[in-house]
């Protein structure tokens, strides 16, 4: 039997549950490959299902304790075996993937289905900078792109443009062609505009939801905003979209369906079909080797300090992602 170091927990709290055991490293069947990580992000979601809370949360991951003992979705790492079936990918590849409902990643190894959402990574990035924006894109490109329909000269404001979702939204509408309003608070305000912002708001000085100025789309990537506060700032035909999901906003979503010319939208974007996610990886990896979406790295923290990682993410300090990378070389 081998053995692996992985960040397990058994109940839910504070980031003071997590700690680093040794587990038994999967071994992949037929259709499987295991990956050696090299970097995975922690993002909010991660935090929310370590906590167990809200409660609601808890109807997926575990009424009482966690079904999955391991978090973490995204990663970036090397193939260290595959399955007698698989054709795809060989022993060396250096590949970019999603878990989903599954967790795991936040361990040395993980396994992955061929048919599942894995791609070959970028070659002109490390293993750090393309786990940092993974899980941001696979969110906001599904919402700009598919729910928004998002084109060249429309505008669009990024509610939480500093965070993980954030970031990638403000790349991927001025990848579109739109012309982009960052809100973020005043440390961020640099990190927003560097990243291609048109024009930054500082949330702690101005609430953007009493300017002039109207917008095709509102995208509340910190679900921290609501349909009825935005309405006014968008355009006729416009659409608000949160990542947050609300009874408000599922009511508002079926009504503005039928009555109104605003919209409402949440969507479920980790919930989709492992085919689709997979085209937006190789979305991904296409823009990332053309240079039109860039890295933004907060900080990179050993396995060892997974709880320290958490708590930057729910400090909402960070300036960019916040990764668990590995000993090993990240090429």
């Amino acid at each position: 039997m081998i053995f692996m170091k992985a960040v397990v927990y058994d109940t839910y709290g504070l980031p003071d549950v997590l700690r680093v055991e040794d587990v038994e490293t999967p071994r992949p069947g037929d259709k499987e490959v295991l990956v050696r990580i090299g970097a995975a992000p922690v993002s909010a979601v991660d935090a929310t299902f370590r906590a167990g809370k809200p409660l609601f949360s808890r109807l997926y991951t575990g009424l009482t304790k966690p079904k999955a003992r391991t978090l973490g979705t995204d990663f970036a790492g090397e193939v260290a075996a595959v399955g007698k079936d698989v054709s795809r990918f060989a022993v060396g590849d250096r590949v970019l993937g999603v878990t989903g409902p599954n967790f795991g990643a936040h361990a040395e190894y993980v396994l992955a289905s061929e048919d599942g959402p894995l791609v070959v990574a970028p070659a002109n990035l490390s293993y750090a900078e393309v786990a940092s924006f993974s899980s941001g894109v696979l969110t906001a490109l599904p919402f700009l792109r598919d729910h928004a329909r998002l084109r060249q000269g429309q505008e669009i404001l990024v509610n939480g443009a500093s965070g993980q979702v954030g970031l990638a939204a403000v790349q991927l509408a001025k990848h579109f062609g739109a012309r982009v309003t960052g809100v973020c608070s005043t440390a961020k305000l640099d990190l927003v505009t560097s990243l291609g912002a048109d024009e930054v708001v500082d949330y702690t000085k101005e609430d953007f939801t009493r300017a002039s100025h109207g917008y095709d789309v509102v995208f509340d990537a910190a679900g921290k905003s609501s349909f009825g506060r935005c309405k006014r700032v968008l355009k006729s035909g416009g659409v608000y979209m949160t990542t947050v999901p609300s009874p408000a906003i599922f009511h508002q979503s079926l009504w503005t369906r039928r009555f109104g010319d605003k919209r409402a939208v949440v969507a479920f974007t980790g919930l989709r079909k492992d085919s689709d996610k997979t085209t937006d990886l190789r979305f991904l990896v296409e823009i990332a080797e053309a240079g039109h979406i860039r890295p933004a790295i907060d900080g990179r923290h050993p396995l060892a300090r997974a709880a320290e990682a958490h708590r930057r993410i729910e400090s909402g300090l960070n300036h960019g992602a916040v990764l668990i990378t590995m000993d090993h070389d990240d090429r």
